[in-house]
């Protein structure tokens, strides 16, 4: 499981994808090389974070994104409040998104009484850490947008304007208090998407695991449809060409005794060598 760096399992994956994906239409027209049911394991222990270095990420917008979801926000002006826009190609004139991440997290619908499950996570790590239900669920079938609709009129429907990627997410408490998190991903970009994510949901590991009083140890990755499109080719080969550095780690501020104590500045990343970034198309 321990790699000095995070760089290697991700590049891995990217050079079988490109030397072993299947071609394949995409709902954005781009076009994909796609593999099925790949998986990466990330190393959390002693605070690392697998945030790449092989090209410079977005730290600023991976932590607002994951408060934005936290808070239960589906609206991006928090976001474009802090220069993230990441949102922006989905968004309705007034930035509103559907029932996305954010509502399934923290307000699930439930016949007026809507679940929490960020909060019924933690209060289970606290109390019940050896169950087999520390689940997180985005997927909500009777939320799905219409596919033969715009972004915003599904938006207007009361849908999704946006199927969530990154769906289900289980934690699991070893012997030694160490936490791990296992996401399963339905559909993965690779280039662009992936890295975030993995990256994003490490980070909520070590805020769950620094509000339970637990170890964050592990990050397990599984995607359904993996692919890369066909114009991030190039951006992909510059990217295996560059080395990689030893992964950073990320100290929280010990003033968080709740998930929703967090804030911006509660975040520090050390130690953080990398590559420039490499920009690339988003398909919406």
């Amino acid at each position: 499981m321990t790699m000095t760096n995070a760089d290697e399992e991700y590049l891995q994956l990217m050079l079988k994808i490109m030397r072993e994906g299947i071609s394949k239409k995409d709902r954005t027209g781009t076009g994909t090389k796609s593999l099925f049911a790949q998986q990466m394991r990330f190393d959390l222990s002693k605070n690392r974070i697998p945030l790449l270095t092989t090209k410079k990420m977005f730290l600023k917008g991976i932590i607002h994104e994951l408060l934005w979801f936290l808070k239960g926000d589906t609206n991006t002006k928090y976001l474009n409040e802090h220069n993230v826009h990441i949102w922006d190609g989905w968004a309705d004139e007034n930035g509103d998104l559907g029932p996305i991440y954010g509502e399934m997290w923290r307000a699930w619908p439930n016949d007026g009484d809507p679940v929490d499950q960020i909060a019924n996570v933690i209060n289970t790590l606290r109390n019940n850490s050896d169950s087999r239900r520390i689940i997180i669920n985005a997927w909500n079938p009777a939320l799905l947008p219409d596919e033969t609709k715009s972004f915003s009129e599904n938006v207007a429907d009361g849908k999704q304007a946006l199927p969530p990627c990154h769906a289900f997410i289980q934690f699991w408490v070893d012997d030694k208090d160490g936490l791990y998190c296992h996401l399963y991903q339905r559909s993965a970009d690779l280039f662009l998407g992936v890295p975030f994510n993995i990256a994003q949901y490490s980070i909520l590991t070590h805020m769950i695991a620094h509000v339970t009083g637990l170890d964050a140890k592990e990050f397990v990755w599984t995607g359904g449809d993996v692919h890369i499109y066909n114009n991030h080719t190039e951006q992909c080969n510059q990217q295996l060409t560059n080395g990689a550095f030893s992964s950073p780690t990320i100290h929280l501020s010990d003033g968080c005794g709740e998930i929703d104590d967090f804030k911006f500045d509660d975040f520090v990343l050390l130690n953080y060598e990398h590559h420039k970034a490499i920009k690339a198309p988003v398909s919406i």
